[in-house]
């Protein structure tokens, strides 16, 4: 059996220097766990939701899966949504795709991986729907560029037609959702667009959002 010697060895690091930095950071965070931010990404190891907006441990919950996808009969992702915004009752969800999204390339290409082929279906669900948009994207990468943007946005419609959010927003909650696309290459955020604070507002930001990407095709 190998051992991970090496990775308990770099845990004990990261514990000392980060003492050293702050003597009472673990005394803090292990109190409570207040965070503001749901983070709901790709399963990708090059995407770490904490790094990427530079919060420390503890600011942002975290749900991840492969493609970022929210289906409403998955009850892990939905009890994370519930405890976050119910118990732990953050302010913002945050669904974040990301260019060079392999599921999302599967998807795209109806490429075979294994059992994941059926959660992947969902994203070739998306790319059915919008079919006629990416058709018209151009080459290859750029298709795979706007199904990645296409897919956080359907899923950010997910998250809002959720009967955790709608019953938040119903209590007069504060609570808002927004769509964002990771870029591996440089290490931005592209935004969306969407930052849906009720019910009301879903489907005239989930327009003009879809409208961009639209235009954006266009562009290229």
């Amino acid at each position: 059996m190998n051992r991970l010697d090496h990775l308990l060895a770099k845990n004990r690091e990261w514990a000392e220097r980060i003492s050293r930095e702050d003597p009472t950071f673990f005394q803090r965070l292990s109190r409570q766990q207040a965070p503001k931010y749901l983070w709901i990404g790709c399963s990708d190891s090059r995407v770490p939701a904490n790094q990427v907006v530079d919060l420390a441990p503890g600011e942002v919950f975290v749900h991840r899966n492969i493609a970022n996808v929210v289906v409403h009969t998955d009850l892990n992702c939905l009890s994370v949504i519930q405890f976050a915004v119910d118990v732990l009752q953050v302010e913002h969800i945050l669904v974040v795709g990301h260019y060079g999204c392999g599921g999302v390339h599967a998807a795209l290409t109806r490429a075979r991986v294994g059992l994941a082929d059926n959660w992947i279906r969902h994203v070739g669900d998306v790319a059915e729907k919008h079919a006629g948009l990416l058709a018209g994207a151009g080459e290859e990468p750029l298709q795979h560029d706007r199904l990645c943007e296409l897919n956080a946005l359907e899923q950010v419609a997910n998250v809002c037609q959720t009967t955790i959010v709608r019953d938040a927003w119903a209590r007069g909650q504060s609570l808002a959702v927004h769509g964002w696309v990771y870029t591996l290459r440089d290490g931005r955020v592209h935004d969306l667009g969407l930052d849906v604070a009720g019910v009301d507002q879903l489907e005239p930001q989930y327009a003009a959002a879809l409208a961009r990407i639209h235009d954006d095709r266009e562009d290229r």
